[in-house]
């Protein structure tokens, strides 16, 4: 059963990558990164992942300032711009239970669907930053909570986007004889959402058409696909999964593992732990205590999703072998962050794409010929 589930599938692994849209880059350290949050920066990094292959850009939410993240701008608006700037590209905004209300994400949401032919998609967070939460007046519920709640969130999301006079009778949220016009353009917006955690994965399998893990080995990526995919069966439904990965692709290997010390040499060891002691809170307050982040250690943390564990590290070459190992471990898309964004974006584009396709295409002659 686990070997089946977690096959390689026909399709092309898909390409995302972390929209800096917040300050900082995407590494808690203060090595120097020729990356940006402003607008102008950003509408030109869409138009370069676009022309790269990239299929998908993620907006990051934030509250509050802090952990390197000191400027922030808003997930929604921020997809909007990157997708007027671009023709193919589909944006995921992420939406946060809680200081967002379903009413308003749909409302918004189907707007910007209408307003750019369907491109924009939505990724649910269930929330990792209590302190966050505590000064804008918010209610931190218990872990499991979280996702009890951002399931409803998603359930009334989708049925405000599909039916007429909607009604729901939640613990988070009430429907009754709710209709909204217009409704999102055909296809509808992707639902994605993150987690590691029993609760995260079984509200995945119930609810999600999409479901983001942390970096990660291709074995025990495996193990989570498994566990999701088999769930979703039971439901009569199906979840595509995305990994998270942190890219250090240069001509060779040495130069690649250099720029990975030098970004742990050069961390920022107080903001490293005030953010390793949030997630980890929020990680290990799952009952069974693997949600996300509750195994990592300071150097997983330097890179705030664990993305160095994904060992997308090294030559082009290197790094398209290691995509087609996540592939075979069930994943069906890779969100990836940076150092440099403009240029490195452009240069995996050229270099890595180009190979997985290469590796994606010997592999289905291999099969036609079997």
């Amino acid at each position: 059963m686990t070997q089946k589930t977690a096959q390689q599938t026909p399709e092309p692994i898909r390409f995302a990558y972390w929209v800096p849209n917040v300050s900082g880059g995407l590494v808690i350290s203060k090595i120097p990164q020729r990356t940006s949050w402003d607008a102008d920066y950003n509408r030109e990094l869409a138009r370069i992942a676009e022309r790269a292959g990239f299929d998908y850009a993620l907006t990051q939410i934030r509250f509050t300032a802090g952990y390197g993240a000191e400027y922030q701008h808003e997930s929604v608006a921020f997809s909007h711009a990157l997708l007027a700037a671009t023709d193919r590209l589909k944006v995921i905004a992420a939406l946060l239970p809680g200081p967002w209300n379903p009413t308003l994400a749909a409302k918004q949401v189907a707007t910007i669907s209408q307003l750019t032919a369907g491109r924009i998609a939505v990724n649910i967070v269930s929330g990792w930053f209590s302190g966050e939460f505590r000064a804008i007046g918010e209610p931190w519920l218990d872990h499991d909570e979280r996702y009890r709640r951002s399931e409803e969130f998603i359930r009334s999301l989708r049925g405000i986007w599909t039916e007429d006079d909607f009604s729901f009778r939640g613990d988070f949220y009430r429907y009754t004889n709710y209709t909204l016009k217009p409704k999102p353009a055909e296809p509808l917006p992707e639902i994605f959402q993150g987690g590691s955690s029993r609760a995260a994965r079984d509200m995945a399998a119930r609810v999600s058409d999409w479901y983001f893990t942390n970096g990660n080995t291709p074995e025990n990526i495996r193990a989570q696909v498994d566990d999701i995919r088999h769930k979703a069966d039971a439901e009569g439904r199906s979840v595509k999964v995305g990994v998270n990965a942190f890219v250090i692709a240069r001509d060779t290997e040495e130069e690649a593992r250099a720029v990975l010390r030098e970004i742990i040499e050069q961390a920022d060891p107080e903001a490293v732990r005030a953010f390793g002691h949030e997630v980890k809170n929020a990680g290990a307050a799952s009952p069974e205590r693997e949600g996300n982040w509750a195994k990592s250690g300071f150097e997983d943390l330097v890179q705030y999703n664990d993305g160095f564990r994904t060992n997308l590290i090294g030559t082009p070459d290197q790094i398209a072998e290691r995509i087609l190992a996540l592939k075979d471990a069930g994943a069906d898309l890779a969100l990836l962050g940076f150092l440099h964004f403009q240029e490195e974006v452009r240069y995996f584009g050229e270099q890595v794409i180009p190979r997985v396709r290469a590796l994606e295409a010997a592999r289905a002659e291999r099969r036609a010929a079997a």
